[in-house]
């Protein structure tokens, strides 16, 4: 079976199979194309901003929002409409869009910006503009991360790209049939400082489009780079031209297909890396199903034959001493002896973590997650930990019930607020510090409290309606009776003291999963495409299994030192691969060439606290449930006097 989901998630891998997600948009000639504005970002601020808080030419009536879901706002997408005209096969060259006079704080934000190297965003019919890099006679293209507003030069002069060479590719659908669909949109963006004929200046009203009296570029031909005499400064008082040229070009992708050159790994990284990581993650897993193979389960045999074979006369009249685990049955099934009930939210939590990650990975993989679906993904996130809810309450409550608790109402409370109540309230406040420096990623308030309604109105009942059946169900059955008086537990070797298995237990799970971490993060905070949700799903299942396994051979370990305190053991063992992630992410930060921002760092180790938080919740659970069903299984299989 494992065999079969690791072909498969290798083959979506491979294919990039995806599901178009929207109906095909067809067009006839001269039909007015829509194209929409995002906001702008910046690797090293992640602070997207407003696309018209910048003097940009705004459209006739001001612009109007165009975003569609609340995946859409939690993402810091703000999608307007655009001033740009542009109609079906129609070419248009330097087309002359307004022209700005650069006040003081104009420049500023623009020159701001543009150190910062900010990006633009556009949408055509769903697609993202592509950017067309032409600089040192090399050209080539960046399908991810939009465009560059502007550069600075070697000079340490800041200079804006104030025209683009639009250029969009589209297929027919049937031959010789008027309709058209789009399926290709790239932007080459140039800096050129315009100049008019006869020094003819524009008033901005009376010469607009394809009339105007510009000696730097002609209506008959679009515009190259090496064109250009002059570019486009970035000062006060500077006048600043925008126009753009509008290029056809017919192609033979199909609709459906449109999206494979994004999402295609060739065009960003070696396929190869994605397949080291699978076959590093399999390397790990293999090493550890051999230790575990080999010295567990050859042991637990031994020991289970010696615990239960009929002893001689002679043994009898001895009074042989038995050593090992089973010395601890009467004890290994006794409650953790610190915080029982955060330890059972913390499963609760885990559990409904882990069920929103797996259906959303693999709803993803087998192509139910469209790309061109803005925001899905997020949306697909929340429907799922919401739903959930039941499963988080059924489980705490039930483990609770077990440790023969009896204040079960809090414990309920508290799987349903802890941890969502914690990442709600580190939202609310970098929204309000987003909102300070006037961020387009700040949620409006609408969208808020839509967020808040689905937790207090949906998740939380659901919580307290699975504790209510999960609290009704009898009592897990236990192999062994557990005693009035704990144990005496013996002083263990260095080696299996907690802090030294906690800190070794955190290596391997995180060894299987630091290739494709990279580029999760990357997707994360690069604005980098990743759609390789099989490969994903394939080591998610890895992961899990390696820290199956060992939590199951440090709980051995532990329960044959004879000490029966193993339920937090197994949870801190694995959750610790939680902490090495967040280790790997404070290096991996450098890579984005941090500004000083003081908001930089709080958004990314703020949030990205959070996720290990939240892998510590997840891997944690199932090393615990590992143990259970493992302690479960040997105590089972003995006979106790």
């Amino acid at each position: 079976m494992i065999r079969l989901l690791v072909a498969a998630g290798l083959l979506a891998a491979a294919s990039g199979f995806y599901l178009p997600g929207v109906d095909p948009k067809t067009f006839s000639p001269n039909a007015p194309v829509e194209m929409k504005v995002n906001t702008i970002t910046s690797t090293h601020t992640q602070l997207p901003l407003d696309y018209y808080s910048q003097p940009f030419c705004k459209p006739d009536g001001g612009p109007k929002a165009a975003s569609e879901n609340l995946g859409e706002f939690l993402t810091g997408s703000k999608i307007q409409s655009s001033p740009y005209h542009i109609y079906m096969l129609l070419e248009d060259f330097c087309h002359v869009l307004c022209q700005k006079t650069l006040s003081k704080s104009d420049a500023s934000s623009l020159q701001e910006v543009i150190s910062q190297e900010y990006h633009n965003h556009w949408i055509i019919d769903n697609l993202p503009s592509a950017m067309i890099v032409n600089s040192d006679n090399l050209m080539y293209t960046e399908y991810a991360g939009g465009f560059l507003i502007g550069f600075v030069g070697t000079d340490k002069v800041t200079y804006l790209f104030n025209h683009v060479k639009i250029l969009i590719e589209y297929h027919q659908v049937v031959p010789d049939e008027e309709g058209y669909r789009i399926v290709g949109f790239y932007v080459e963006p140039i800096s050129v400082k315009h100049h008019y004929v006869d020094g003819w200046e524009w008033d901005g009203v009376a010469v607009e489009g394809r009339s105007r009296p510009l000696e730097t570029c002609s209506n008959s031909q679009w515009l190259n780079s090496d064109q250009v005499e002059e570019f486009q400064t970035v000062k006060e008082g500077e006048q600043v031209l925008f126009t753009y040229d509008v290029i056809w070009s017919e192609s033979e992708t199909k609709w459906a297909s449109r999206w494979d050159i994004y999402l295609s790994m060739d065009n960003r990284v070696p396929a190869r890396i994605h397949w080291f990581s699978i076959i590093n993650s399999l390397l790990i897993i293999c090493f550890l199903s051999a230790i575990v193979g080999m010295i567990l389960v050859k042991n637990l045999k031994r020991d289970i034959s010696n615990y239960n074979r009929v002893l001689t006369d002679e043994e009898k009249a001895e009074e042989r001493e038995e050593s090992g685990w089973k010395l601890v049955h009467a004890d290994v099934f006794r409650p953790p002896y610190n915080n029982p009930m955060i330890f059972c939210v913390f499963v609760g939590t885990g559990t409904q973590l882990m069920m929103m990650i797996g259906i959303t990975i693999a709803l993803a993989s087998i192509g139910f997650l469209s790309p061109a679906k803005r925001g899905s993904m997020m949306m697909m996130i929340i429907v799922m930990y919401v739903l959930n809810g039941a499963t988080a309450g059924y489980v705490s409550s039930r483990l609770y019930k077990s440790f023969r608790g009896r204040a079960w109402q809090r414990c309920t409370i508290l799987t349903a607020v802890a941890f969502p109540g914690a990442a709600f309230v580190f939202f609310l406040f970098c929204n309000i510090v987003l909102s300070i420096y006037h961020s387009s990623a700040a949620v409006p308030f609408l969208q808020i409290l839509s967020v808040m309604a689905l937790w207090c109105c949906v998740s939380i009942p659901l919580v307290f309606l699975g504790a209510f059946f999960g609290y009704k169900k009898e009592m897990w059955e236990y192999p062994c009776v557990t005693s009035t008086i704990p144990r005496e537990i013996r002083p263990l070797p260095w080696y299996l003291q907690p802090w030294a298995v906690i800190a070794m237990g955190g290596v391997l799970p995180f060894g299987a999963a630091y290739v494709e971490l990279f580029f999760i993060l990357s997707s994360i905070w690069m604005e980098q495409f990743y759609y390789v949700f099989g490969v994903c799903f394939v080591v998610c299942l890895i992961l899990g299994i390696t820290c199956g396994e060992l939590s199951i051979l440090f709980c051995y370990f532990q329960l044959c030192a004879e000490d029966h305190r193993w339920h937090w053991r197994a949870f801190l063992i694995c959750g610790s691969t939680a902490f090495y992630v967040f280790g790997y992410s404070t290096v991996w930060f450098n890579l984005l060439e941090p500004s000083k921002l003081l908001i930089t760092y709080l958004l990314y180790f703020g949030y990205m606290a959070l996720i290990s938080f939240g892998i510590f919740l997840v891997t944690g659970t199932i090393g615990f449930m590992s143990c259970f069903w493992f302690t479960n299984l040997i105590y089972s299989s003995i006979k106790v006097d």
